[in-house]
């Protein structure tokens, strides 16, 4: 009691007893979640141990969960009607509070496959996107705990994203992060800790694909899948109709919505920006927004070090010079954009006490 009191006292939501960390730290495991509508990533020990699409599949008569992660994926869109395929996650948020479980559940047996007599028990970092709302933020404690999490920390994603680039989130400069993941475009400056100014807009890498679903189909009458639609993305995936180094054209099959016989097409990244042109200018209109409503004296550190660019949607080719056209600001994309928000919650798990008050204990 004595510690809870003290840290809150210091505005610290949770105060480690110093035991913890002694002769009883190898009862504890230690594990940061990035918890992302498209992938989750579990780190331990500095390590990617897990890396898998977040999704499950599910027998519709017993209930149980068959197949975890990438086995799940693969059965995505080919299913019987025995057998669902769930997204747990929609737009960064759970929506699935049972499938989000058993996702969680099943990942962390992925990590623990030795069947010992002991089970230590598990402290989590999980990372969330910075608009969620409190009922969202209880869904996601609740998940984990419900997963075997004795102790649950959480932290905005674009802090996550902004430690996992390298940056110094606690001196007195203004950075710009732009973390694009599947469901969410998380924008935010951050200084002294904190984050000043945010946008959180529900425009991402899955209304990317759904933008390349739709153009095939009005384009080109042929129907094709998610999965044909985000493999495209990855391909011939582009922000500008004109690219020094373009990809070669993507053969893409589906089913033609005249005759309902499957064919081949071919389609270009030119046609591939088009389509996704609408979307892209949803994100930098949240930009622009974000960067109208910043301090002035962070607006001065901005225009020095530029925007940082992380997430999946980092990896579309040509955004960095669209973004960097539109605000006249050098765009820094990340190394290895899709893990960086995973190892910021990485370092934030290695270094609790540091990193405190950025995050929110269960």
């Amino acid at each position: 009691m004595f510690y809870k009191a003290f840290g809150q006292g210091l505005g610290i939501d949770n105060l480690e007893k110093p035991t913890r960390m002694g002769i009883f730290s190898f009862l504890t495991q230690e594990i940061a979640i990035d918890l992302g509508t498209a992938n989750t990533i579990i780190i331990q020990n500095d390590k990617v141990v897990v890396d898998e699409p977040s999704i499950i599949a599910r027998d519709r008569a017993t209930g149980r969960t068959v197949a975890v992660g990438r086995a799940a994926q693969q059965m995505h869109g080919k299913t019987h009607e025995n057998i669902k395929t769930i997204r747990p996650l929609k737009d960064g948020v759970i929506a699935d509070f049972h499938a989000a479980e058993d996702m969680i559940k099943g990942m962390i047996k992925m990590i623990n496959r030795s069947k010992g007599v002991f089970q230590p028990s598990l402290r989590m970092v999980i990372c969330i996107p910075s608009g969620i709302t409190e009922v969202e933020k209880r869904a996601v404690q609740d998940s984990a705990e419900h997963a075997g999490a004795k102790e649950v920390f959480l932290i905005h994603e674009p802090m996550a994203a902004a430690i996992g680039i390298g940056i110094d989130v606690e001196e007195p400069m203004g950075n710009m992060v732009i973390d694009i993941g599947g469901g969410t475009s998380e924008i935010a400056v951050i200084a002294l800790g904190g984050i000043v100014t945010d946008k959180n807009i529900r425009v991402a890498g899955d209304e990317l694909t759904q933008d390349i679903e739709e153009y095939m189909r009005r384009q080109h009458n042929i129907l094709i899948g998610e999965r044909t639609a985000e493999q495209i993305k990855i391909e011939v995936g582009a922000a500008l109709p004109e690219l020094d180094n373009p990809p070669l054209d993507y053969s893409v099959r589906g089913r033609d919505l005249m005759t309902g016989i499957p064919k081949e097409i071919s389609v270009s990244y030119s046609e591939i920006a088009h389509a996704l042109d609408k979307s892209i200018s949803k994100i930098e209109e949240a930009i622009m927004s974000c960067l109208e409503n910043t301090p002035p004296e962070l607006s001065a550190d901005i225009y020095k070090t530029g925007i940082y660019l992380a997430g999946g949607g980092a990896l579309l080719r040509g955004l960095d010079k669209r973004i960097s056209m539109k605000t006249k600001l050098p765009v820094h994309v990340a190394d290895d954009p899709l893990r960086a928000v995973a190892r910021g919650t990485g370092i934030a798990l290695k270094n609790v006490n540091k990193f405190q008050f950025l995050m929110r204990s269960s």
